[in-house]
């Protein structure tokens, strides 16, 4: 890390998370192979550190699991990035298995073909096909009403903190300088374009700005007097008045102590594993109370956060709304820490689908997990410019695994040219009737 900020700079990356370390990174790199500058052309800052947000305590999952199709290109760059150096990162590609009832069957179709259709190689199975897929690499599998089986071979799961640790020198080995401890306070902006940022260590100049900020985006947003409300028209037609422009959800994610080895029948380490089921219920393993109407939860063989062998998943997200108190972020604030049902569903859901995870519940690691994330109105993320010189990367939580989006980023930014798998992911697509709309999921990570 480098102590004394530069007075100016050519770009400014506001934010130490996975898509503002991989955009420093990645436009190193471009402005190297260009011959327009290098690494010592970009500096990234922090209020606190590398990984201090989402990025830093998610769940790892690297998947391509989307009913939107745009985002299935994106993910296709984003594991090329992962395999650039999957030991740095620590990167497991283990594959991704999502698993559907017979009402779902056409969206896994639809996204069957998309993700083979941009290179992100998949197989689908339906009917008796898919159960004996499952069993084939779980064999204690409980099927319950599962209809079909979606099977990401590119996909699997990184160690959140090696991940941040591998692209902090990714950085270093281009020469981009990160300087952490840094709050960006205020922007000097004249007719649309950016000047300089006032920060706790200093004014900057820059030529452009990128801002990966997570779940500090809408105080940003307000920071730059943008409307936190605006009309939004969706691609189906419907149109919404007044819709909130940012929506904050708790993450639930946690960990099951689980000491025998978590191996597929072939004695390997298993895909992760996606279970949605829109109309099966769940029940108390040890009462018989029903905890939800519906599943939706996934797992994989657990990573930095255990101390001894377990397993690390979560489920869908609760929704806070149009205002939270984002610090101190995660763990550390105990305003969005789960309650007990998330544990008792948890497990619930691990013992209904696979026998050896009876009595889960007693061995879930007791531990603060809460994150929260911001999700923009359509909860697709948005990539563009919200001035002439600031570029926005708005994951709406989608960030870990898109390591490819600042690969992309930088491409557009270095070479002035359109990027297609950016495209369709402009704020303008709210006003122009282009927002994106869910299938048939519970989940809004659409």
């Amino acid at each position: 890390m480098n102590d004394k900020l530069p007075d100016s700079i050519t770009y400014l990356v506001v934010g130490a998370g996975v898509h503002g370390l991989s955009t420093a990174w990645h436009l190193a790199m471009e402005l190297e192979a260009r011959g327009k500058g290098s690494g010592a052309d970009v500096i990234v800052i922090d209020k606190t550190g590398p990984g201090a947000g989402a990025t830093g305590i998610a769940c790892g999952c690297v998947r391509n699991l989307y009913m939107t199709e745009p985002l299935h290109a994106i993910l296709r760059h984003s594991i090329d990035v992962w395999n650039y150096d999957p030991v740095a990162f620590g990167f497991q590609q283990v594959g991704y298995v999502s698993c559907g009832e017979a009402n779902q069957l056409a969206d896994y179709e639809r996204i069957h073909k998309s993700q083979n259709s941009v290179g992100y190689a998949s197989d689908l199975f339906t009917g008796k096909d898919a159960r004996d897929h499952l069993t084939k690499i779980w064999p204690d599998f409980k099927h319950h009403s599962i209809d079909v089986v979606l099977h990401e071979k590119p996909s699997g799961y990184a160690g959140t903190r090696q991940a941040v640790n591998g692209l902090v020198e990714m950085c270093r080995r281009h020469g981009v300088r990160i300087f952490p401890r840094v709050e960006l306070q205020a922007y000097d902006i004249t007719n649309g374009r950016l000047s300089a940022v006032h920060t706790t260590a200093g004014t900057v100049r820059c030529d452009a700005a990128i801002l990966g900020l997570g779940a500090w985006i809408p105080d940003h947003w307000k920071m730059l007097g943008k409307p936190m409300t605006l009309d939004v028209g969706y691609a189906n037609g419907e149109r919404v008045a007044g819709k909130d422009m940012w929506t904050y959800w708790r993450l639930e994610e946690g960990e099951i102590y689980h000491d025998a080895p978590y191996y597929s029948g072939d004695g390997r380490n298993p895909p992760v594993l996606h279970i949605e089921l829109m109309n099966t219920p769940v029940t108390d393993p040890k009462t018989g109370k029903e905890l939800l109407d519906n599943v939706y939860v996934y797992w994989k063989n657990g990573t930095e956060r255990m101390e001894r062998p377990g397993i690390q998943g979560g489920v869908m997200p609760v929704m806070l709304g149009p205002e939270a108190q984002v610090e101190p972020y995660g763990p550390a604030n105990s305003k969005y820490q789960p309650g007990p049902e998330f544990p008792d569903y948890m497990t619930a859901c691990m013992e209904m689908f696979m026998d050896r995870f009876k009595g889960a519940r007693e061995r879930f690691k007791e531990r603060r997990s809460g994150g929260i994330g911001a999700f923009t109105p359509d909860n697709v993320p948005i990539f563009d410019w919200i001035f002439d010189n600031i570029y926005l990367i708005a994951d709406s939580n989608h960030g870990f695994k898109m390591t490819g989006v600042g690969k992309l980023v930088a491409k557009h930014l270095v070479s002035g040219d359109a990027v297609a798998e950016l495209q369709p992911f402009a704020f303008s697509r709210f006003a122009e009737g282009r927002a994106f709309g869910a299938g048939t999921t519970h989940s809004p990570w659409v």
